[in-house]
C-alpha cells in the first residue's frame, strides 16, 4: 500500500515537470512525454485502489481472495497507454503538417531530465519490491515507468537535436517513434495481464522447479499426475492427483502430502496446495513417477 501510494504521489510531481518542460519548450515531443504521464497518473491511481483490495482476505463471496484484482489494475493500465499512444499520434501528425521550432528548448530540457531520473528511481524499486511481493499491480507500475523512462531518454536527446540542427520535422518524427514505443509496452502489458485473468500455468522453469521438488519429497507414492498451476496475484495454486499403494494406511499418505506441501510453500512462497489422493488401480503412468 505504501509503495503503490508513492507512486501516485511520484505521479503527479512527474507531471508537473513534464508539463512545465512542454509548456517552455512547445516541443511535441515533450507534449508526448507529458501526455504520458498523466497515464503514470491514472495507472498509479488504479495500482492504489488494487493493491488494496487485493488485500482484502477470503470472505464468502470471494472464497480465493480478492488477488485477481490486481490483475484488473494491470489490464487498465495497458488499455491507458495505448490510448496515451494514440493521442501522442495524433498529435505527432498534426505537427508534422505544421513544424514549429521549440521555444527556450534547454531549460525544458533540464527538467525533463530531473523527472527522467525520478522515474528511474522509483521504477527501479517498484520493480524490486514488485517481485519480492509479486504483485502484477506493482511490476506492471514499474514496466510502465521504465517505458516512460525510454522514451524521455528518447525525447531529451530529439528536442536537443532539434535545437542543435534546426531540423523541424524531427521533433514530430520522435514523437512517432515515441507512441509506437508505448503501444508496444501497451500490448505487451495487456497480454501478460490478460493472462493472469485467463488462469496461464506458470512459467516454464518454474514448473520445472515444482515437479523436481514433487519427484523428491513423494517417497512412498507411486506417481503424481493431472498437474495444474496457476498465479493469482502473489498466490501460486497448485493441484494434482497423488497415487499410493492401496494398502497404504491414510496416515501415512497424509505425511507424503505435508512433506510435498511444505516443500512447494517454501519455494513458492505464498501457495494453496491441493493433493487428490488415489489408489494405485488409478495410476496412469504419466506426470511425475516416483518410483
Amino acid at each position: 500500500m505504501r509503495l503503490a501510494a508513492g507512486s501516485v504521489g511520484i505521479a503527479f510531481a512527474v507531471l508537473g515537470l513534464k508539463s512545465a518542460a512542454w509548456w517552455l519548450t512547445g516541443s511535441v515531443a515533450l507534449l508526448a512525454d507529458a501526455l504520458e504521464s498523466v497515464v503514470n497518473v491514472a495507472a498509479a491511481v488504479a495500482a492504489l485502489l488494487a493493491v488494496r483490495l487485493s488485500a482484502e482476505p477470503p470472505d464468502a463471496n470471494h472464497p480465493y481472495g480478492h488477488a485477481k484484482a490486481e490483475y484488473f489494475s494491470a489490464v487498465l493500465e495497458g488499455a491507458l497507454i495505448i490510448v496515451a499512444a494514440l493521442l501522442i499520434l495524433k498529435e505527432a501528425w498534426g505537427a508534422w503538417l505544421m513544424p514549429q521550432a521549440p521555444d527556450v528548448p534547454w531549460i525544458g530540457l533540464a527538467i525533463s531530465v530531473v523527472a527522467t531520473a525520478i522515474n528511474t528511481v522509483w521504477a527501479l524499486k517498484l520493480r524490486r519490491e514488485g517481485r519480492l511481493l509479486r504483485s502484477p499491480a506493482l511490476l506492471a507500475d514499474a514496466r510502465h515507468l521504465f517505458s516512460d523512462v525510454v522514451t524521455s531518454a528518447g525525447v531529451v536527446v530529439g528536442v536537443g537535436i532539434v535545437a542543435l540542427t534546426g531540423l523541424l520535422w524531427f521533433d514530430p518524427l520522435l514523437a512517432a517513434l515515441t507512441a509506437v514505443n508505448i503501444l508496444f509496452s501497451g500490448w505487451q502489458l495487456l497480454r501478460e495481464s490478460v493472462g493472469g485473468l485467463m488462469d496461464e500455468a506458470v512459467e516454464p522453469a518454474l514448473l520445472a522447479r515444482i515437479r523436481a521438488l514433487m519427484g523428491q519429497e513423494a517417497e512412498g507414492a507411486l506417481e503424481m499426475h493431472d498437474l495444474r498451476t496457476r498465479h493469482s496475484g502473489r498466490t501460486t495454486f497448485v493441484e494434482f492427483h497423488l497415487v499410493v499403494p492401496g494398502d497404504m494406511a491414510v496416515r501415512e499418505s497424509h505425511e507424503i502430502c505435508d512433506r510435498i506441501e511444505a516443500a512447494l510453500k517454501d519455494e513458492l512462497g505464498a501457495a494453496v496446495i491441493t493433493i487428490h489422493v488415489e489408489p494405485e488401480a488409478k495410476a496412469k503412468h504419466q506426470g511425475v513417477l516416483v518410483l
